[in-house]
């Protein structure tokens, strides 16, 4: 029972830190900064990858990889915004490594969606090509989408909102 809401806590965790990075997503194609969003964004998403090493586990698991690459990533983003406030190529430093960890964020939601929804699931049983596919779709569509907003948010003359 506290493992069943320990793990909807985390899910609900990453689900906000998902909603919220494609607001943040959308504030850095549009040269808009989203402040709490953004506040949220990566307080959400640094909780979501301490809580994931708190599950049970025997062994060293894919899963922690990526929560260690996500903490090292999430480092330097915090780095840029709160010390280095985005001045100068830290602006563009920031935009790179938040699409990053948006994108690891939306990796694993993928991820659990082939595991967990039983269509996804029969289609890919051992993670086969159609969640290979499913995978390459959106690691191209975030390369996009980061080298799009890096430039706009680059670029452009920020606005708060």
């Amino acid at each position: 029972m506290i493992l069943s809401a320990f793990t909807l806590f985390h899910v609900l965790l990453s689900l906000a830190g998902i909603v919220s990075g494609f607001v943040v997503a959308f504030g850095l194609l549009t040269a808009k900064w989203f402040e709490e969003w953004t506040a949220v964004f990566l307080w959400t998403t640094v909780a979501t990858s301490a809580t994931g090493f708190l599950f049970p586990f025997h062994r060293f698991l894919a899963s922690h990889a990526l929560g260690i690459l996500s903490f090292i990533v999430l480092a330097v983003a915090l780095y840029a915004r709160y010390t280095r406030q985005r001045v100068g190529a830290w602006r563009r430093t920031y935009g790179v490594t938040a699409i990053i960890v948006l994108y690891l964020n939306v990796f694993v939601l993928v991820a659990q969606l082939f595991r967990k929804v039983p269509v996804l699931e029969a289609l890919a049983p051992t993670q086969s090509e159609p969640f290979k596919m499913t995978q390459l779709v959106v690691l191209a569509t975030f390369v996009g989408l980061g080298a799009f907003a890096t430039l706009r948010f680059r670029d452009e003359q920020l606005r708060t909102t």
